[in-house]
């Protein structure tokens, strides 16, 4: 995916721009983007404070950690089980204790 030009600090400030009442086209064309960026940019970060786009980063890379880990866990789960069906032929047949 391409990197913006903006960084999200720069975006918030440019949305609270508009919000002041500066017309989409001229927002667009004073910072060189298509309006279909701003609407684009009105529905990801619209609302947002510097320290609320902060706190998404922090999440994200939670995320993206958390996720690491449970995937991590998961295959040596799998292996695990793999080493157990092969060591372990189950319960024998008829005999109880």
């Amino acid at each position: 995916m391409r990197k913006s030009r903006f960084t999200e600090t720069q975006i918030v400030a440019i949305l609270k721009d508009q919000d002041a009442g500066v017309p989409t086209a001229e927002l667009a064309r004073r910072h060189g983007v298509h309006p279909n960026t701003l609407r684009t940019w009105r529905a990801k970060y619209g609302g947002m404070e510097s320290s609320d786009i902060a706190r998404l980063k922090q999440l994200e890379e939670d995320n993206v950690r958390l996720r690491r880990i449970v995937t991590d866990l998961t295959l040596d789960l799998d292996a695990v089980k793999n080493v157990l069906a092969k060591n372990y032929p189950g319960p024998r047949n008829g005999k109880t204790r």
